[in-house]
């Protein structure tokens, strides 16, 4: 049986003090979850949303901590990311939702609002908080508590083809300017300069971060995207592709983008860590990842990434295992395993110093773009802010609407959805 969730983020907290105070953390006399011994004990249920190669080493990882903790079973399942927000969010209504669950960055404040998930100051759970990036631990933080622990980061950054630069004799661009610019060059090599997501709303956040705008100002409670930046933002990305400088699509984006970039129809290409592997495959040897180009204000791409979050209605009795296993997926040891057997980015910085990760082709490659990543605005409705700008930006492309009216009917969307956020 799982205790209610009805608890209030206060007396969770208070309930916290308490199981830390128990000895949680060293197994002590806390409970079910301590035996006399003091070895943990208990079973942790846990949601990972990795991939399928990610998930054998996610899976392998978690099990081992059930080896060194004899008392402890480990259930873990891989539900995928397809729908895993409002699985969970069912599951904890339902009282039914797992110990521990690898939550997107952007979840973590929507779950948190619903009271569903553990607040995790001064827990166990947490170990050398300062060790983690600023822009990982900013995304594990609402109304001034801490929801969750971070385990990955990642970023969008530009992919280019170096032997088509070099055949164009163009130098990576450091800005869309010179992605317009390069156009003539790569007509000569019979290519074009970029291939550009039209049917995904999160390859448009570059452009709206390279003209200084954002979706949503969190601190103030206003829309933004409809502002003289995000009006630029759709601009430039319909300029890209009447200059001649990108092609597009609005459906089946990843696959033609992924086609068109190992064929060589296109010489640059903006993606993530997730398409490492695809790409080598694709140009081996000749592909090239730098952080993406500026637009007229910035360069940026948005912040992705991953954390661990606990359930609040994780039992009381089971909670100081729980921490601990927090804490170790989270551990500098563990996410230095992660690094080199996934190429994964860390976020804590120790990670950063030791030398197998500094010598990982995916740090080298994606660091600097995650250096200058754009942290997204963490509110609760934050995934609902997509769909809006998909929906325009397909209209956009396509000549139904103009760049103006875009960001109009996209910040018109954002009122109704936000209506009580606004007040």
């Amino acid at each position: 049986m799982r205790r209610s969730i009805g608890t209030t983020t206060a007396a969770l907290a208070a309930l916290t003090l308490a199981v830390t105070a128990c000895g949680g953390g060293d197994g002590g006399d806390g409970g079910g979850a301590a035996a006399a011994d003091g070895e943990l004990s208990g079973t942790i249920t846990y949601w990972d949303t990795s991939n399928e190669t990610e998930a054998q080493v996610f899976k392998a990882i978690a099990e081992e901590f059930a080896t060194q903790h004899p008392g402890v079973t480990v259930d873990y399942v891989n539900i995928g990311f397809d729908d895993a927000q409002n699985r969970f969010k069912n599951a904890a209504a339902a009282n039914e939702a797992p110990d521990v669950m690898r939550t997107e960055v952007a979840w973590v404040a929507d779950f948190a609002s619903l009271g569903y998930l553990w607040p995790l100051d001064e827990t166990p759970a947490l170990e050398n908080q300062e060790d983690f990036l600023p822009q990982a631990w900013a995304s594990t933080q609402y109304e001034g508590a801490t929801y969750a622990v971070p385990q990955v980061i990642d970023t969008l950054a530009l992919f280019y083809n170096k032997q088509l630069l070099a055949d164009a004799g163009v130098e990576v661009p450091q800005t869309l300017d010179d992605v317009k610019a390069s156009v003539p060059d790569f007509e000569g090599v019979g290519a074009v300069p970029l291939y550009m997501r039209g049917d995904d709303p999160y390859w448009f956040l570059p452009f709206l971060y390279g003209e200084g705008g954002d979706m949503v100002d969190a601190e103030e409670h206003e829309v933004t995207i409809d502002n003289d930046a995000g009006i630029a933002a759709f601009t430039r990305m319909q300029d890209m592709v009447t200059s001649g400088a990108a092609i597009t699509d609005t459906s089946d984006g990843w696959e033609n983008m992924m086609s068109a970039f190992s064929k060589g129809d296109v010489a640059m290409m903006v993606n993530g860590p997730w398409a490492i592997n695809d790409a080598v495959t694709g140009l081996g040897d000749n592909l090239g990842v730098a952080p993406v180009p500026a637009g007229s204000a910035a360069q940026a791409a948005p912040q992705g990434g991953w954390n661990y979050a606990v359930y609040a209605g994780t039992p009381e009795n089971e909670s100081p295992a729980v921490f601990e296993f927090v804490k170790y997926m989270s551990s500098a040891a563990t996410q230095q395993r992660i690094t080199e057997e996934l190429s994964l980015l860390p976020t804590r910085t120790s990670v950063y110093e030791v030398p197998s990760v500094q010598g990982n082709e995916m740090v080298q490659f994606f660091k600097p773009a995650v250096d200058v990543a754009h942290e997204r605005p963490w509110i609760p409705q934050a995934q609902s802010l997509f769909e809006p700008i998909g929906d325009n930006v397909e209209a956009m492309l396509i000549g139904s609407v103009s760049p103006e009216k875009a960001a109009q009917q996209t910040g018109d969307a954002y009122r109704d959805v936000l209506d009580d956020w606004l007040d």
